[in-house]
Order: C-alpha cells, then sequence, then structure tokens
C-alpha cells in the first residue's frame, strides 16, 4: 500500500513540543515529543506490556513513562525501568523512527532505519533566500487516499472546473498536456499564451495585459509535489522564451502523508520572486490558497467515496497520462521493496 523507504512529513515543526503526542503516519501510530536538549524523538506510540499508548504517559526529562504501570524508555526505545524489580525483558521496547528538522517541517522515515539519509530528503531552492518571499505552510486533514491527492497535484485541467474563482483561465481547459518522466517522479506542463492572468495571479503579477502561463505539475516519489506557476508578459514566454524582468513565479511545495487507506495529512507552502518582505501580500496568498485548496478537499472527499462505492468501472481520459504512469512507476517501487523485505526475513 506505501512505500515505506522514503521521508515523509510528520509534522510541522512547531507543532511538536514537550508535550507527548500522536501522529499517524502509513497507518502506525507514532508518540513525538522534544527532548531537553529540543531534539525531535519518535517512538512506536505502544507500550509492549499493555499497549496502552506512551502518548497517554508522561515524559520525565528525556524518558517517557507509561501511564498504566511506569515501564520507562529512553530516546532510543529501550526500556530503562521496569516495576517488581529483577531484570529487564529482552522484549521491553518500542520501535524508534528516524526523523529529521528542515524546512520548518519534521521528516520522518518508516522504513529500514540503515537507509534513513537526511541528504535525501527533497531539495528545495531559494528557500533562504532573501530575495523571495514565502507564504507561510498550512496544513489539513484530507478524507480520500493520498494518490487522489496526487493525481490531483498532476492534473493541470481540473482547475479550470475546481477553481474557476482562483487559479482557472480559458486557456487551462483544453490547452494539450505535456508528461515527462524523471528519475524521480513524474512532470505534467504547458504554455499557455496571450491570455488574460488567472484571478489569483491577477492580483501578484507586476505587468500589465495579457500574460504567457507555464503551468508545471510535478510529483516526486512517493508523494510530494512542486507545482511551478510563471507569469509572464504575452510574447516572451514558451519553452524557448527570453523571459521578461518582470516575469512572476510562484513555486507551491506539497506534502502528502498517509495517515491510512482513506484518510492524508496534507502539508504545503509557497516561495514566490516578487515582495519578499511584504507580509499583507504573503497573508493574502496564503489565505487565497488556503480557499483553493478547500475546494480541492470537498472534491477528493466525494471522489474517495465514489471510486469506494463504484457500482460500475471508472474511465481514464488523455489528460490522466501523467497520472496513471506516477502511480505505475510507485507501484512497482512497492512490489520490489516488499520482495527485498521479504528475501531478508527469508
Amino acid at each position: 500500500m506505501f512505500l515505506r523507504n522514503a521521508w515523509y512529513v510528520a509534522a510541522w515543526s512547531a507543532e511538536v513540543t514537550r508535550d507527548l503526542q500522536q501522529i499517524k503516519v502509513l497507518g502506525e501510530k507514532i508518540c513525538v515529543f522534544r527532548t531537553e536538549e529540543n531534539e525531535v524523538i519518535a517512538l512506536e506510540d505502544a507500550c509492549p506490556h499493555r499497549k496502552l499508548p506512551l502518548s497517554k504517559g508522561r515524559i520525565k526529562g528525556n524518558t517517557v513513562e507509561c501511564g498504566y504501570h511506569g515501564l520507562t524508555f529512553d530516546c532510543a526505545g529501550q526500556c530503562v525501568w521496569a516495576p517488581g524489580g529483577g531484570r529487564i525483558p529482552s522484549a521491553a521496547k518500542v520501535r524508534p523512527y528516524p526523523v529529521h528538522e528542515k524546512y520548518g517541517l519534521v521528516w520522518i522515515w518508516m522504513g529500514n532505519a540503515a537507509m534513513a539519509d537526511p541528504e535525501e530528503i527533497i531539495d528545495i531552492p531559494n528557500f533562504d533566500s532573501p530575495d523571495w518571499g514565502i507564504n507561510s505552510g498550512d496544513a489539513m486533514e484530507l478524507e480520500c487516499n493520498y494518490l487522489l491527492m496526487c493525481d490531483n497535484l498532476l492534473d493541470p485541467s481540473h482547475v479550470a472546473w475546481v477553481h474557476e474563482s482562483s487559479f482557472a483561465a480559458p486557456a487551462t481547459k483544453d490547452t494539450p498536456l505535456r508528461v515527462t518522466k524523471t528519475e524521480n517522479g513524474v512532470i505534467v506542463h504547458r504554455w499557455m499564451m496571450d491570455h488574460e492572468p488567472a484571478p489569483f495571479y491577477k492580483k501578484v503579477v507586476e505587468f500589465e495585459g495579457n500574460c504567457d502561463r507555464l503551468q508545471h505539475y510535478e510529483v516526486r516519489y512517493p508523494s510530494h509535489a512542486l507545482i511551478r506557476a510563471v507569469f509572464t508578459p504575452a510574447g516572451t514566454g514558451g519553452p524557448d522564451g527570453p523571459l521578461h524582468e518582470k516575469t512572476f513565479v510562484m513555486d507551491s511545495y506539497n506534502f502528502m502523508t498517509p495517515t491510512s487507506e482513506t484518510e492524508t495529512r496534507y502539508y504545503w507552502f509557497q516561495l514566490r520572486n516578487v515582495r519578499p518582505d511584504d507580509e499583507e501580500l504573503s497573508k493574502m496568498m496564503a489565505a487565497d490558497v488556503r480557499g483553493a485548496f478547500e475546494e480541492d478537499r470537498a472534491v477528493l472527499h466525494e471522489v474517495q467515496i465514489g471510486m469506494t462505492e463504484k457500482q460500475s468501472p471508472h474511465i481514464d481520459l488523455s489528460i490522466d497520462a501523467g497520472q496513471l504512469r506516477f502511480r505505475r512507476q510507485l507501484e512497482a517501487m512497492i512490489a520490489e521493496e516488499r520482495m527485498v523485505d521479504a528475501k531478508m526475513d527469508a
């Protein structure tokens, strides 16, 4: 169901405190907290004695005490105290998960801990650049399988109908799409030439008149997306265009963390190449983006219900080529991972 040897977003950094709390990633319950040194720790959220969640216990220094019988675990998941005296059972331990903080997010590795390399976390150019503004990140709970959101983020066409008041423009209905397979994902993209900017972008571009617009929709395995919007004055865009000095670029980073088969936690933020210190612009853009993503949430919830309860087969269209290619490759990666795990267990 899920690719395990990969980095997923567990939480915003600000969400993880000294308080014990439970999160869910790939259907697993995990207890997260910060040490006295401010390091994020993630442990299996189930005491091995009677399976009370550790998140229902107490934090004591850099250890976690179970709230049922007091078994106490260190940051590596090893029990360091148990009631009754005598030797602590060798099975008195919980699984620790590798975590890493980057971009204001806590990333978690759900697979083989020996393979967890923080260098493999997605690279985000311009994140710390003073020349780029950032719309504060957000998160929402989606009542759908994470792949439905991945489909959505490989689908430039849907904006014409789902986001009529924000991202839509006449050209988004029927301008042909191009699909490019990369080493780590799939890109669906197109240039739309000489048309009026979409309502959301019309408020932020710094030129008058029509535009040439690039929709670059890219999802990387297992579930991280870059949506790049480029708006340049008409006549300066296209694959070989010179791009005007007032070209507007917005890079939207989107991270889908499966919490169960039918639930997803969706994280995002945007970087822009204009007015980096304009807080009012950041607030306005963040609010508008959230509003558009709420439209996606409503649609995808209904799609999940429809696909689960369907009485007849669903169909695919030519605009689904990127989504289908992404799903096929991800399925192959999951199957290969399972085969390797089975050989190691044999």
